[in-house]
């Protein structure tokens, strides 16, 4: 007999493995014991802020992804699996390179062009697992109208692995890597996500 997946405790763990991340940040985060607020101090805050905040907006994905279907099967919990995986690994060079920017802990552009290739893979891997649950998703839709919202944020999500393999790219060649061009290039992602809906609204009728 086969049985229905159940969606809770695939959500359950889920949680359990993002609240696991923000615990690994909490014990890596390092204050000085006599409280003394010196730039390492302001610098540790700092990346523990972004990479915390990054955190949220990952599991606000994640969280929309199963407001916005009840479909579940073994490819998606094997996507779910690889995604949380990613996250996990994820947390560290994202808190590196914010200390980076803020001059600490890298000493040349080429361990510099190593971390931005190292977060851009992440990223990559991040949204492009999220776009495979959302194609996932919308090829087992029966909801015609639900259908062409999860094929829309299927879409969504590859314009972040395009963008992504482009700063991944820029890294690995050095290209503009003293100014941060790899990690500036992800402001593109409003302007591109922007001309994905409008020419996605034009192409459907959701009316």
């Amino acid at each position: 007999m086969k049985y229905l997946h159940n969606i809770s405790r695939i959500e359950a763990f889920s949680d359990g493995v993002f609240a696991f991340a923000a615990t690994l940040m909490v014990v890596n985060f390092n204050m000085e014991n006599d409280l003394s607020f010196t730039k390492s101090t302001v610098t540790g805050f700092l990346s523990f802020f972004v990479s915390f905040f990054v955190l949220v907006a990952l599991w606000w994905v994640h969280y929309n992804f199963f407001r916005r279907t009840n479909y579940m099967d073994n490819l998606i919990i094997a996507y779910n699996g690889i995604l949380l995986f990613v996250i996990l690994y994820y947390v560290f060079p994202l808190k590196t390179l914010v200390q980076s920017w803020m001059g600490e802990g890298v000493t040349s552009q080429n361990s510099l062009a190593s971390l931005f290739m190292l977060y851009g893979v992440g990223f990559l891997l991040i949204f492009l697992c999220f776009a495979l649950m959302y194609h996932r998703a919308f090829k087992k839709s029966k909801d015609t109208a639900n259908s062409l919202s999860l094929y829309f944020y299927a879409r969504h999500f590859l314009v972040f692995v395009l963008v992504a393999l482009i700063s991944i790219v820029l890294a690995y060649f050095q290209i503009g890597i003293q100014f941060g061009l790899p990690g500036f290039i992800y402001a593109i992602l409003g302007p591109l996500c922007a001309l994905h809906s409008y020419l996605f609204y034009k192409q459907f009728d959701f009316s």
